[in-house]
Order: structure tokens, then C-alpha cells, then sequence
């Protein structure tokens, strides 16, 4: 299949660029691309917080006051979870949250994510984005022309210029081709490629 080659500022096509059917026209798996997002997001995530329970607290060893006669409520220790400087009832302790996909089912998703873009028209491709220099002005401007606002800017390799650019634009970012995933794709309305990215994208995804 063919990709049609926007240029800024113009309603015409420039010319197309020929792309593999096998993954730019792949049929939509809602189920696979759900399972491989939660399992990308849920990666990410640290799994780091710590809290101490009432054995890891410091302290507490004596009795506060005696079992009877006091008037108060039995306590036998400073450091139950019910005092101040207490323990934590459930504490939180450090665990993994790996999830592991396979290759497979990961360039499966990635392939019917961009098929669907390309159905909806969401992807759009250019001979090239960069921009003279690192100022917000010059990127804003550059979307303006092409009429995107809501977009993930992908490039073949880092373009420190651009990157700095567009920063600071509302819902935009810049990665690289090896940077992108699924969340990545589908966190924006649009999808802006260059003609070197996707050729490199298809041979990544190949």
C-alpha cells in the first residue's frame, strides 16, 4: 500500500511512499492491543513504596502503663497501629510488577495500532520535520501549517532542536523511532512520521 507525503502549508500530496501491507494494513485486534498496553503500563511501574508494620517500627518494646487499674484501654505497646508513631496496619513492602509479552504479541499490537491509524487518518507523513532552531515559535508554527495540534512527533534519530522546541507545546512530544510503544501511539489524537522513521519503523516491525 501507499502512504500519501503531506507538505506544511499545502492541500495537495507531494507523492506517496510505498509501505508493507502486513503491517500498515493489518486488521484491528482490540483484545491484543489491550493486553499488550496494560502489560507495557504496568511495567513502568516501580514498584519501590516501602512502609514499616509495627515490627519494623523502632521502639514500643516497654508496656506503656500497666494492664489494670488504670482506667484506660489495655495497650502493650507505643507502636500498634492505632498510635501515633505507629505502625502501619497492611504496610507496603517493595514487589515487582513485571509482566512479560512476548515479541510476537508486541509487534502484533504495534502493527494493528498503526493500521488503525492509517484508517482513521490519524498518520501523517513527511519528507521531513525539523526546525532552524530550538525555539517553541518555530515548532508551533511548523504543526500550524500542517493543522495538528494534539500529535507524537516521530523522528529516525534525536533531533535535539526539535526536541527542545516542542517541549513546551501543550500535548505534543518527540521520540525516536526505537522509543516509541503502543501507549505511546495511542496517547495522542495524531501521529506525525517522517518518511526515513517509518521506513525504519516497517524494518523494526518487519
Amino acid at each position: 500500500m501507499e502512504l500519501q507525503i503531506k507538505v506544511p502549508g499545502k492541500a495537495k500530496a507531494s507523492g506517496s511512499v510505498e509501505v508493507s501491507d502486513a503491517i500498515f494494513a493489518r486488521e484491528y485486534n482490540e483484545g491484543l492491543i489491550h493486553q499488550v498496553v496494560t502489560s507495557v503500563m504496568t511495567n513502568q511501574r516501580q514498584g519501590t513504596k516501602a512502609q514499616k508494620n509495627r515490627s519494623a517500627v523502632s521502639g514500643g518494646g516497654a508496656k506503656p502503663w500497666r494492664q489494670k487499674g488504670t482506667g484506660r484501654a489495655r495497650a502493650g505497646t507505643t507502636r500498634s497501629p492505632i498510635w501515633r508513631k505507629g505502625g502501619v496496619t497492611f504496610a507496603a513492602k517493595p514487589r515487582k510488577f513485571d509482566n512479560k509479552i512476548n515479541k510476537k504479541m508486541y509487534r502484533g499490537a504495534m502493527q494493528s495500532i498503526l493500521a488503525e491509524l492509517v484508517r482513521q487518518e490519524r498518520l501523517v507523513v513527511v519528507e521531513d520535520f525539523t526546525v532552524a532552531e530550538a525555539k517553541t515559535k518555530l515548532a508551533a508554527a511548523a504543526l500550524k501549517s500542517l493543522e495538528l495540534e494534539n500529535v507524537l512527533i516521530v523522528t529516525e534519530a534525536i533531533d535535539m532542536n526539535l526536541f527542545m522546541a516542542a517541549r513546551n507545546i501543550p500535548r505534543v512530544s518527540v521520540a525516536t523511532v526505537d522509543d516509541i510503544d503502543p501507549v505511546s501511539l495511542i496517547a495522542h489524537e495524531n501521529v506525525l512520521m517522517t518518511v526515513a522513521a517509518v521506513k525504519k519503523l516497517e524494518e523494526n516491525l518487519g
